[in-house]
């Protein structure tokens, strides 16, 4: 673990409506809340890495962060993975500190779509990942591509809808225990079932929250993380896996990228899925988080569901995952909805989700995953 990059240091804003916030303000409350967490200045920081945002407009949206804190990096950089950018951010910083090139470096992401953003420009937002000739014309959506996924995924393995709701209702539960949540009041099997249908077969309820939230995570040299307050977690091992972009031409509605992204990370860590403790996995609808739980191979193709019924999937189950609520629960505010994964991960490590705490954590797989399923970048990491 030595010559590995670690997390140093983690912070998020509250999560959801977010009155008076705006992109940069998230983005400078969860970077300073990261800092302060690693016991660093901002002057300590050589390497910088934002995302994306949907509710300001910034073509350089890193250079304006560093701008807005007054940072001058070495090294600094935009980096746009949909919901994969929070852990592609992890791997390359992991890349920059364990060459030489940086020594901290300072990934932050964070939006205010529920506050920032008007309804209609919410939902057009939903349709600027179809293609602008093959799909788009046709009405396609993000939940319509979704649903389609889960259509052919309920086809083919005889899963069910009830298998669907096991999952919501276990991502609020673990949400109602997260102090930022954006979303805690319990909700029944009976309530996803009552839900209205958003995309058939997708529900309200399976599908995530729109939120205003930041999240940001500083990555340090080997040996610069023992400089840090908590010194720090291990990144072991990354990988990434992309088959298409366009729903229309994946080369499967079932099979997608994560199944090769994980396989690069488990080899890259020497570990596999049985040595994992606890997991946080991209769960933008009900449907994702169950084909990539099986195609990263935690479970045999149609056995998932089942698993979430049998609560498998929470505290004291066999992989208790999402700990802090997920994207269902927890909140989603576009590249921190993936970094919030993150974020978690690293804290279920170091022993302080208070009462999600995970009994003796040592190993975390988390997964992102962007578009229509399209790009993926799965992390092990590990207890220092």
């Amino acid at each position: 673990m030595s010559r590995k990059a670690a997390i140093t240091g983690v912070g998020n804003t509250k999560v959801g409506e977010v009155p008076g916030s705006t992109c940069m303000s998230l983005h400078t409350e969860a970077a300073l809340a990261a800092l302060d967490d690693a016991g660093l200045k901002l002057a300590d920081i050589d390497g910088v890495i934002c995302a994306y945002a949907l509710s300001e407009t910034y073509p350089m949206l890193s250079s304006a962060f560093c701008e807005y804190v007054g940072a001058e990096p070495n090294f600094n950089a935009g980096l746009h993975g949909g919901g994969a950018t929070g852990a592609m951010m992890v791997m390359q910083a992991a890349a920059l500190v364990e060459s030489g090139t940086c020594r901290h470096v300072l990934c932050v992401t964070g939006d205010n779509r529920l506050t920032g953003m008007t309804r209609d420009k919410a939902v057009a937002a939903l349709t600027e990942f179809g293609h602008p000739q093959f799909e788009q014309p046709y009405g396609i959506s993000i939940p319509a591509a979704y649903a389609m996924v889960a259509q052919r995924y309920l086809h083919e393995t005889g899963a069910t809808l009830e298998h669907l709701a096991a999952l919501s209702v276990s991502h609020r539960a673990h949400a109602a225990m997260h102090p930022d949540a954006h979303m805690t009041k319990p909700i029944t099997m009976e309530d996803v079932a009552d839900a209205r249908v958003i995309s058939s077969p997708l529900r309200l309820l399976d599908c995530c929250l729109i939120s205003d939230g930041g999240a940001a995570l500083v990555v340090s040299a080997p040996d610069a993380a023992a400089d840090t307050r908590k010194g720090g977690v291990s990144v072991l091992g990354s990988g990434q896996g992309h088959t298409h972009e366009h729903i229309v031409a994946a080369p499967s509605l079932i099979d997608f990228g994560c199944k090769t992204a994980s396989a690069r990370a488990f080899g890259a860590a020497g570990v596999t899925t049985d040595d994992i403790d606890v997991a946080e996995i991209y769960d933008s609808f009900t449907i994702t988080l169950l084909i990539e739980l099986e195609s990263i191979g935690f479970y045999q193709k149609g056995e998932a569901g089942e698993a979430a019924l049998k609560g498998e999937l929470t505290h004291g189950g066999r992989l208790p995952c999402n700990t802090h609520g997920g994207l269902l629960s927890f909140g989603h505010s576009g590249a921190a909805g993936g970094m919030f994964h993150v974020v978690e991960g690293v804290r279920q490590l170091r022993g302080e989700a208070d009462q999600r705490q995970v009994p003796d954590a040592e190993l975390a797989f988390v997964h992102g995953d962007g578009g229509i399923l399209s790009a993926h970048c799965s992390l092990i990491l590990g207890r220092a």
